[in-house]
């Protein structure tokens, strides 16, 4: 009987996890936390993040295979 309730929180978190990556495709680069740039070695200026090229922001890696496998490829 545990191992039903196991499964229905497992499968409740990824509709979350889902609805989430639906609503808000985009997360905060890591890198750069979101601002979209970096300090340069010496600390003086800014340059821009080469992950995030200078948006802050990353798609998350649910929406990535969801946009994989709904993607049509045009032979």
């Amino acid at each position: 009987m545990s191992n039903g309730w196991v499964i229905l929180a497992a499968v409740a978190l990824l509709a979350a996890y889902a609805a989430a990556c639906a609503i808000y495709p985009f997360t905060a680069h890591g890198r750069c936390t979101g601002t979209g740039k970096l300090r340069s070695p010496t600390g003086r200026a800014w340059r821009r993040c080469p992950g995030c090229r200078g948006t802050g922001s990353k798609i998350r890696i649910g929406r990535r295979l969801f946009n994989a496998t709904t993607s049509r490829r045009q032979p």
